[in-house]
């Protein structure tokens, strides 16, 4: 029988995009959202990848791309929410539209997709299925400059809790919060010399980080409701 595949939303780029690949590579059956076409998009779609448009900032797309999933009906062992949008107080003035559209993106949108696939989701080697919640350092913490982003990966950590609770012991729901992973193009030396410093390992560990944490929650018997930090040690800074 076929491997069951994986679900990755926000696959295009960055960290969705290295765990997405990693897996293809493997010949694990890949499903992954994005917004943006890319020429990544493109190898990923070389690669055998089902890649699904789709937007997540209003629940109307939410409920289009569950709309679309079901009639692609793909047989999955783990979901990956990954999508995420970095969008800041300092860059609008409509601080409601901004809160709705993270919490829409970090919350309902995998509440929604959660409760949805529950039902069909199928046992991976580890004996069950898995929900992977791409959380952040700042739910613990807080941020001065992104305040809504904040409070909604706060809100998408709480749901690991409740969803572990809801749906064990068919299904183990987990957390990974990264803090500085990779960097992005353009970013400059006196920026990265400070994003260093606030941990103390004081390095760049790039997305096989992420990939290591995913693999250690997929091959766990055991393992839920719990969230494993790549921060570097921020939290003793």
């Amino acid at each position: 029988m076929d491997h069951p595949g994986v679900l990755i939303t926000g696959g295009g780029q960055r960290i969705g995009l290295h765990i997405a690949e990693q897996l293809a590579q493997r010949n694990i059956p890949v499903y992954v959202t994005y917004r943006t076409e890319r020429d990544s998009i493109m190898r990923l779609r070389q690669l055998g990848v089902v890649c699904i448009k789709a937007g997540f900032s209003s629940e109307n797309g939410i409920k289009k791309f569950i709309e679309n999933l079901a009639e692609i009906k793909p047989r999955l062992s783990a979901v990956i929410h990954n999508a995420s949008t970095w969008d800041a107080e300092k860059n609008t003035s409509d601080y409601g539209g901004l809160m709705d559209s993270v919490m829409n993106v970090h919350v309902k949108a995998p509440y929604l997709i959660n409760l949805a696939l529950a039902d069909s989701l199928e046992a991976g080697e580890s004996g069950s299925a898995d929900i992977i919640h791409m959380t952040d350092f700042v739910a613990g913490k807080g941020s001065a400059k992104h305040l809504a982003y904040a409070a909604s990966k706060a809100a998408l950590e709480n749901l690991t809790l409740s969803f572990a609770a809801r749906l064990a012991p068919k299904i183990k729901v987990n957390s990974i919060a990264p803090a500085l992973i990779m960097f992005n193009e353009g970013d400059d030396d006196t920026y990265k010399a400070k994003a260093l410093s606030k941990s103390v390992m004081q390095l760049e560990p790039g997305p096989g980080e992420v990939m290591r944490a995913v693999d250690f929650i997929l091959s766990s018997k055991y393992m839920t409701a719990q969230t494993i930090h790549l921060d570097g040690g921020r939290n003793v800074r």
